[in-house]
């Protein structure tokens, strides 16, 4: 694995620490927080409070993925996050904060990166849109590539797995090698199991357990465990709100199965866990 990667001023120095993602959704309809930082000024203030957290990439997002979302169209989507990108790198405080656009769609990463974001993070992997691997290429920055099944409309209908973390492996190698091909630098590329896309729960208990079986990948490895179902399930809890302690813990398994970055919605109190996580498991 290339030990380093540098995006905006920030060197990204795997297998050193965690690094932060932190979730910010500017949607009406995300499973979370939805429409909780959709104006622009909410948004910009949500990217100041996670910064000062110690926050160490900003995920922006204008389209819900979360199960039975209905998609939105390209316009829609770039109404929303250009001008939030855009406020942000005008903030004084925030100028060099990498940002990654959570899109699936080309024309939205072109349009994010020109306006100021540094990362391509795509759920579908590739699948969705034929011109992403070509456009990224193009754009020369790192591409997050994720695992799943089908769409968010019809994803919990596609959780057949014979073996779920050798078939997400199979995935990786085939889509990877398209990627490549297309002209994507294998160095700049980032990848993520999708843990709840097309998964039971019990699925994603067992890609946390198996983490470790990635590294054959050579790849940096986020994992985004925040407040999703499987934690609901296994606390009884239906307010995706009130999973915090639960999501601490699944962070810690992750780092201890070898995730290089958390995506997560509480910044400040997963940098804590991370950090004292780091120590006790890192060497």
């Amino acid at each position: 694995m290339t030990k380093n990667l540098k995006i905006r001023h920030k060197s990204f120095d795997w297998g050193s620490r965690t690094y932060i993602m932190g979730v910010l959704n500017v949607t009406p309809d995300s499973f979370s927080d939805g429409g909780r930082f959709a104006t622009v000024n909410a948004a910009i203030d949500r990217a100041v409070q996670m910064v000062n957290s110690g926050v160490d990439i900003i995920d922006i997002g204008g389209e819900s993925t979360k199960p039975g979302a209905i998609p939105v169209d390209a316009a829609t989507e770039l109404a929303r996050v250009v001008p939030v990108i855009e406020g942000i790198r005008q903030h004084a405080d925030l100028q060099q904060i990498p940002i990654s656009i959570d899109t699936t769609k080309a024309s939205v990463a072109k349009a994010a990166i020109a306006a100021g974001a540094d990362i391509v993070n795509d759920v579908s992997g590739g699948q969705f849109d034929a011109q992403m691997f070509e456009t990224v290429a193009q754009l020369d920055v790192p591409y997050i590539m994720m695992h799943m099944r089908g769409t968010p409309a019809t994803m919990t209908q596609m959780t057949d797995y014979d073996d779920v973390v050798s078939e997400i492996l199979g995935y990786f190698e085939a889509q990877i090698d398209r990627a490549v091909k297309s002209g994507i630098d294998r160095s700049q590329m980032i990848i993520d199991p999708g843990i709840g896309f097309a998964k039971t729960y019990q699925q994603s208990i067992e890609i946390i357990r198996h983490l470790d079986r990635f590294q054959v990948l050579d790849l940096p490895l986020l994992v985004g465990v925040s407040r999703k179902s499987f934690i609901g399930k296994i606390l009884d809890q239906p307010d995706p709100e009130r999973r915090l302690w639960g999501t601490s813990a699944a962070c810690c398994a992750a780092i201890a199965g070898g995730a290089d970055i958390l995506r997560v919605h509480d910044v400040a109190e997963m940098v804590d866990v991370s950090r004292v996580a780091d120590a006790l498991l890192r060497h």
